[in-house]
C-alpha cells in the first residue's frame, strides 16, 4: 500500500480528490524545510510545491518512489538524484493557460496606460484640482501595434500569444539566449531584446536561465519598454532591475514572483521607494490562482497519482 504524504496542502485552495488505488494518505497544511526528511519517512509518494527536495535529502529516503510536483516548475526537485534512483517525477502542466496569460496582461494594460500614476494623481487631488476636464501627465501607449518578445513558447507563451494577437500586438519568440543556430519562426535573443516594446518571460529557471536578464540585457531594451516576469524570479538580477527602474533604463515592470518567496526584508524589490514606483507592480506570485485553475490543478495532480500507481507515469520530468 503507498504512503502518501503532502507537504504543502494549504498551497491551493481546491478539492483534491483521493485516488482511486489502496494507500494512506497524511497531509500537513504547511510543512518547514527543516521538517521535510521527518515527514516524508516512510513515504512512498511525496507531494510537493515549491519545497526543496534536493540529493541528500532523496538519498536518506529509500521507500521513496515517486515526487508529484503540485505545480509546473521543477527547479525544487533534483531530477539527477530522482533518475539514478528511478524516482518518477511528476508535474502538472496546462492548468494555468488561461489564468497566467490574464494576469500577464493585467500588469501589460496597467502599465503602458499608467494606471497607478493616474490612480495615485488623482488621490492626491491633482483632478479635482484641474482646469479641464483631464489632464496628461503621464504618457498612455496603446498595446495595438506594439511588439511583444516572449521568452518561453510552451502553453503559457502560447497562451499570452493568443491575447496579444487579439490586441493587434506582433508577437516575435525569442531563440535561448547564446543559441548557435536560430529555429524557424524565432528571433535572435539580442535582437528581440532590441525591438521588443515589452518582454514577457515563461521558460523555467534552471543553470542556463538564472539571472537570463541581466544589466546587460536590460539595458539593451529600449527605454520605453517594459518586463514582465510572471515565471521565476531567479530568471532576473534584482539588483539590476532595481537600477533600471530608479535610473530609467527601461519604462517600467510588472512582477509576480521573486528570487526567494516568501522573501525576506532584504529583497531589493521590496525597497519602500520601489514599491512606491508608479512603473512596478509586483504582486505575490499569484498569477496562477484562479479557482478555476487551482482545481484544473488538483484534478491533475490526482491523476498523475493514479497514473502511476498503474505503471503509466504521465507527466514525467524524471
Amino acid at each position: 500500500m503507498h504512503r502518501i504524504v503532502y507537504l504543502e496542502r494549504e498551497s491551493i485552495i481546491a478539492d483534491v480528490r483521493r485516488p482511486d488505488f489502496p494507500h494512506h494518505w497524511v497531509e500537513h497544511a504547511q510543512s518547514l524545510q527543516v521538517q521535510v526528511a521527518e515527514r516524508l519517512a516512510g513515504a512512498t509518494i511525496a507531494i510537493v510545491n515549491k519545497l526543496t527536495l534536493g540529493g541528500e535529502l532523496i538519498a536518506a529516503l529509500p521507500a521513496l518512489q515517486m515526487v508529484a510536483v503540485a505545480a509546473t516548475g521543477t527547479n525544487n526537485v533534483d531530477l539527477e538524484a530522482c533518475r539514478a534512483r528511478r524516482i518518477v517525477v511528476s508535474n502538472i502542466r496546462g492548468y494555468a493557460e488561461h489564468t497566467v496569460p490574464e494576469h500577464v496582461f493585467a500588469l501589460l494594460l496597467a502599465l503602458s496606460r499608467n494606471v497607478l500614476a493616474y490612480r495615485q494623481a488623482v488621490a492626491a487631488g491633482k483632478w479635482q484640482a484641474s482646469e479641464q476636464f483631464c489632464f496628461f501627465d503621464f504618457p498612455i501607449r496603446d498595446l495595438h501595434g506594439a511588439t511583444l518578445a516572449l521568452v518561453g513558447s510552451g502553453s503559457l507563451g502560447r497562451g499570452v500569444a493568443r491575447l496579444a494577437e487579439g490586441f493587434g500586438m506582433r508577437v516575435l519568440r525569442c531563440e535561448r539566449k547564446g543559441a548557435s543556430a536560430v529555429r524557424a519562426g524565432y528571433t535572435p535573443f539580442a535582437e528581440a531584446l532590441r525591438v521588443a516594446d515589452a518582454i514577457s518571460l515563461h521558460c523555467p529557471l534552471n543553470a542556463e536561465t538564472t539571472h537570463l536578464i541581466g544589466e546587460p540585457e536590460l539595458r539593451a531594451m529600449k527605454r520605453s519598454a517594459l518586463l514582465i516576469n510572471s515565471a521565476r524570479g531567479g530568471l532576473v538580477d534584482e539588483t539590476a532591475l532595481a537600477r533600471a527602474l530608479q535610473e530609467g533604463w527601461i519604462a517600467g515592470a510588472g512582477f509576480d514572483v521573486l528570487s526567494v518567496e516568501p522573501p525576506g526584508a532584504g529583497n531589493v524589490l521590496l525597497a519602500p521607494d520601489l514599491l512606491a514606483l508608479p512603473n512596478f507592480l509586483l504582486t505575490p506570485h499569484v498569477a496562477w490562482a484562479s479557482r478555476p485553475a487551482m482545481q484544473s490543478l488538483a484534478d491533475q495532480l490526482t491523476a498523475n497519482l493514479e497514473a502511476f500507481a498503474r505503471g503509466e507515469p504521465q507527466n514525467r520530468v524524471a
